[in-house]
């Protein structure tokens, strides 16, 4: 129930302030640029206080910002439920990091679905400003209050928090994909293929390969469906394309290069180059002629050539190792991911790419996740650089160097750091195998390591014991 007494404990440490300081209320007025008339309807009781006024009076009384914050949650309430004080509330809160209380305003108002719009509508401000805590937090409100409703909204609200909660941890990132997963077609049609998007990538960095396929499948039918209708259309402006962070056909060539990945991963590369060749530069469907789409067809068409070198090398073809090398040598944003390949290819058919190597050194370690055409998604990358790890320590023992326990240990770390359970059981498999090899160092690296891997596994089991 509703207070309908002002809370007493702003005006109450104002009050002692004046009096302990023996200030006149025009003096206060002067330290806090609030009017006199203002300062006594406010001391009395007889009106609320607003949030730039409450700032004001912090300021006054040389107090931080939010020093009032948790007793104003009550202001909010005291005279009557007023969106004019807990909007400017709940946004400068989230400003000052402040989420508790926005906590509790949010609890005050669950019950009342009247509330809802202007949450989300806040939440959606929120995100925008990168606030994503304090975002979560009303999206997460407005969830519960709609949570049988079945609404857009509620789907959007799923669709955020989903985004919000994506973080080097794999495993956690796809409990949250799971969870999302159902609302994805409820969401208005311009954010569908983006949403599929981010889930494919969640499913890729955890090798859900199957997953992975069905969700670029949906993409392309999507794509299309959206890019003919937006062709049929007199009007230029099309609905679909308002909120997609792509020009439309960029999803169906995106699709074709996921499942060319997943046919690679399947060991099947002639089906990969028959994706390829779908991808690959110029495009007879494409209707849109301007810098942007050529600008994408191109980049597309690069990465269908790389590929090309890709699957000719992982098929066998050692004679491709040195030409995939010079062709990818003109990009260096895509040296790291090649060397990974060739590593892997090398491993697979016992080659010697120590040249290759010796080139490359420089782009050995992970240095970035830019291309010219935008950012790599990180948390792949992050778990292919994991992989890369242990393929190279892998290369390294085969031929009995030094460094191959270390780089081993470095590919465990960083699984462990992301969560990776596949690269994790890759890595403590092959220490465990060469053991013999490591000094007492390593050992008691690893053996620190694996208790961190246990604990990893400790909360799993929690979780699935709480939710199951």
């Amino acid at each position: 129930m509703l207070s309908l007494i002002p809370a007493n404990s702003i005006r109450e440490q104002l009050t002692q302030y004046i009096d302990k300081n023996s200030m006149t209320l025009s003096r206060f007025s002067e330290v806090s640029g609030i009017n006199t008339g203002t300062i006594s309807r406010i001391l009395h009781g007889n009106r609320p206080i607003s949030v730039s006024q409450l700032i004001a009076i912090s300021s006054g009384m040389g107090v931080a910002a939010d020093h009032f914050f948790a007793d104003y949650v009550e202001e909010c309430f005291a005279y009557s439920v007023s969106m004019r004080r807990i909007r400017p509330f709940i946004l400068r809160s989230a400003e000052l990091n402040r989420l508790d209380c926005i906590e509790q305003i949010l609890y005050r108002l669950l019950d009342d679905l009247d509330y809802a719009t202007e949450l989300f509508e806040m939440a959606e401000q929120l995100f925008e400003q990168n606030q994503r805590s304090a975002a979560a937090l009303l999206y997460k409100s407005v969830s519960e209050v709609e949570k049988y409703q079945h609404s857009e909204r509620l789907a959007m609200c799923q669709y955020r928090m989903f985004l919000i909660g994506q973080g080097e941890n794999l495993e956690e990132n796809l409990r949250m994909a799971i969870l999302f997963e159902p609302y994805v077609d409820r969401l208005d049609e311009g954010y569908q293929l983006d949403a599929l998007k981010h889930l494919i990538h969640v499913f890729m960095a955890v090798h859900k390969w199957d997953k992975v396929d069905n969700l670029a499948q949906e993409m392309y039918k999507l794509a299309k469906i959206f890019y003919e209708s937006k062709h049929l259309s007199k009007r230029r402006e099309h609905h679909h394309e308002n909120h997609t962070e792509r020009p439309l056909y960029t999803y169906i060539l995106y699709a074709w290069l996921i499942r060319s990945t997943v046919y690679e991963e399947y060991g099947d590369y002639n089906k990969a180059l028959e994706f390829v060749s779908l991808y690959a530069y110029g495009q007879g469907w494409l209707q849109e002629q301007d810098e942007e789409s050529e600008r994408i067809q191109q980049q597309f068409g690069e990465w269908a050539t790389a590929n090309t070198y890709l699957y000719r090398m992982l098929s066998g073809e050692r004679e491709i190792v040195h030409e995939y090398a010079d062709y990818i040598s003109k990009y260096p944003d895509e040296i790291f991911l090649a060397l990974r390949y060739m590593i892997q290819a090398a491993n697979r058919f016992d080659w010697n790419i120590d040249d290759i190597l010796d080139r490359f050194s420089e782009h050995t370690p992970l240095r970035t996740y830019k291309t010219e055409f935008g950012d790599y998604n990180k948390r792949i990358i992050n778990e292919s650089y994991a992989r890369f790890l242990s393929d190279l320590g892998m290369y390294q023992l085969k031929r009995d160097r030094n460094d191959a326990m270390n780089l081993i240990l470095e590919g465990l770390q960083m699984s462990v750091k992301i969560n990776s359970d596949r690269n994790i059981i890759t890595c403590m498999t092959l220490f465990e195998q060469y053991r013999d090899q490591a000094d007492s160092e390593a050992k008691q690296k690893f053996k620190s390591l694996s208790s961190e891997v246990q604990r990893l596994n400790a909360k799993k089991n929690v979780f699935v014991a709480n939710h199951f």
